[in-house]
């Protein structure tokens, strides 16, 4: 990604159209008046910021899920298994567009130190998959159901440079990076038999040390560090963090986390603003006037990336998605989109994620509102081709879950739903209930601004296919 004048400019005109009109007229003078005395500087930064957004972002998900002694709920230690036991609710803001299909056994491992292995039981044929990523939201590897069968099966993830031996029969991932996330699904309906039987699969995964193989192992409490924001989702404190203190905390992350070798052209520019991987960051090199602005217009193109993306997204009847995820290569901005908008996204094989901001109906496409009813409508035989699941989650314009009566924050094939006589089926979306007939069918609104998210995994990858094009998601109509 090169950043010119010219884009430094265009990711400010996005960041002022989400401003008030009434605040909009200083806040642009200042802005142009910062371009025009270091522009070239100014769109290094905005750059290096872009680059390290995913890293910078991982780091600080990592302190607060793993900021207690002991693990629960969605979080734990370092080293330690989550076991989410029940889909997130509508307080969950620790990962934005969380999943409610799935039960997570996650943990953040430090592979740096020393190896780590993971020991997955018997699925009995049941959907699950294990992706792990680095420090730079790369799925490096993704045992599961469609790569590895569901049958019982341990592996050692080892660090950057590690060299020895390893036990026979165990299977080796390598990691880039120090910093690890192992992000484990495993499918559930919800109903309290499914959920009883993903708990025992939950707690027939091992995770222990190298050292400790064959060996007794508990792992030892946690320290919880009172500095820590545990309340303040991880985006927001990523994103109020100014220049200075994020490109300190990114040098830092470098020592552990090191680049790609393709990223060496990158590695050069960030050196002229002070970031050298292996030393702390030297603010000599940055001008401190930049510190509030470079955080601004960096978020503020990133998240542009949604809608001029050159390709990278894709817009079809109303809804945005890619098929570039969990592998970015040089693509940063790519890669910071998808970290601030569903961090801990997997490789297209493994899920696609449509996205719809605005309703299809009428010449002037609007934002979804809850004041407003829509409908999703798949015709006979024409719902989502998969070998995974399907599901369509609901979230307010933050991306995150919206609190409803039903706590239902997705709906799928797992509800019963109910088709038309046509053979056809309409997902209901809207605040107020359709009616206890029609509940079945309901994907309940907030009152105000929503977001809509496709999630399809394992998607079929020859026709029909979302892949290829031989099948598309239906537009969704306002009624009324």
């Amino acid at each position: 990604m090169s950043v010119s004048r010219r884009t430094v400019c265009l990711g400010g005109a996005g960041l002022l159209a989400a401003t008030s009109l009434n605040t909009t007229t200083a806040f642009a003078e200042g802005l142009i008046s910062d371009l025009m005395e270091g522009s070239d500087e100014f769109g290094l930064a905005v750059e290096a910021y872009t680059y390290g957004y995913p890293l910078v972002t991982m780091e600080m998900t990592r302190r607060v899920i793993t900021n207690v002694v002991e693990p629960k709920g969605t979080k734990g230690p370092m080293g330690h298994l989550i076991k989410v036991r029940e889909y997130p609710n509508a307080a969950f803001r620790d990962v934005t567009a969380p999943n409610a299909d799935t039960l997570y056994t996650t943990a953040f491992l430090d592979v740096g130190k020393e190896p780590w292995v993971v020991s997955l039981p018997d699925l009995h044929d049941r959907y699950a998959l294990f992706p792990m990523l680095d420090g730079w939201t790369t799925v490096f590897d993704v045992p599961g159901k469609r790569t590895t069968g569901t049958g019982a099966q341990t592996f050692v993830v080892t660090g950057p440079g590690w060299e020895g031996t390893l036990p026979e029969g165990v299977k080796q991932y390598k990691s880039p990076t120090s910093i690890v996330w192992l992000l484990g699904r495993i499918y559930c309906t919800g109903t309290p038999e499914d959920y009883a039987a993903v708990h025992k699969i939950q707690d027939e995964v091992k995770l222990y040390p190298l050292s400790a193989y064959g060996k007794e192992w508990t792992p030892p409490p946690g320290k919880v560090d009172p500095s820590i924001d545990m309340k303040t989702a991880v985006r927001e404190q990523v994103n109020k963090m100014d220049a200075v203190e994020y490109f300190s905390l990114l040098a830092e992350l470098l020592k552990t986390n090191p680049p790609a070798e393709a990223d060496a052209p990158m590695v050069e520019k960030l050196a002229q603003i002070g970031i050298v991987p292996g030393q702390d960051f030297d603010t000599t090199k940055f001008d401190p006037a930049f510190a509030k602005r470079v955080p601004q217009i960096a978020f503020a193109r990133i998240m542009l990336h949604f809608k001029f993306s050159g390709g990278d997204v894709q817009d079809i009847d109303g809804w945005g998605f890619t098929t570039k995820t969990g592998l970015y290569g040089t693509n940063y901005i790519q890669r910071a989109l998808v970290t601030a908008i569903g961090l801990g996204a997997n490789r297209p094989q493994d899920a696609i994620y449509p996205t719809s901001m605005k309703s299809d109906s009428g010449l002037i496409k609007r934002a979804y509102n809850g004041s407003e009813k829509y409908v999703l409508t798949f015709k006979k035989g024409l719902t989502p081709p998969v070998s995974g699941f399907w599901s369509l989650t609901m979230y307010d314009e933050n991306y995150f879950f919206v609190d409803n009566p039903l706590n239902r924050y997705s709906i799928s094939a797992r509800q019963p739903l109910k088709a038309n006589a046509d053979g056809s089926i309409d997902l209901l979306i809207q605040n107020e209930s359709p009616g206890a007939d029609k509940e079945s069918n309901w994907l309940p609104a907030p009152k105000g601004k929503f977001v809509l998210m496709m999630r399809l995994y394992w998607p079929n990858e020859s026709n029909p296919s979302i892949i290829d094009e031989t099948w598309k998601i239906p537009p969704v109509k306002k009624v009324g």
